[in-house]
């Protein structure tokens, strides 16, 4: 773990806070957030594997990435999903 790692969950936690509170579509929000980061990796691993069409597709293998690549994807994620069931068990409760 480093300190991108981080920083990545909070800037998706950020933009789905935006969302969420501007449209009050929280799931929006998340996918949002998540998808950015997605989009993300896969560019710096296509980055490593080159532009050919084969490399595209291997760059969607999370297996290849390397662990700091997984981790900047996996923190937003879990921090995203994470902020989604909170306000969704807070809406049934209230």
């Amino acid at each position: 773990m480093n300190q991108t790692n981080f920083e990545h969950a909070v800037a998706a936690a950020a933009m789905q806070l935006v969302i969420g509170l501007t449209f009050g579509d929280w799931f929006a929000g998340a996918c949002f957030g998540i998808a950015f980061f997605v989009g993300r990796e896969h560019a710096q691993a296509q980055d490593k594997f080159g532009y050919t069409l084969k490399a595209a597709f291997q760059a969607f293998d999370v297996r290849k990435w390397s662990l700091d690549a997984q981790l900047d994807l996996l923190f937003p994620v879990v921090t995203c999903l994470t902020i989604l069931g909170f306000v969704t068990l807070l809406t049934y409760l209230l």
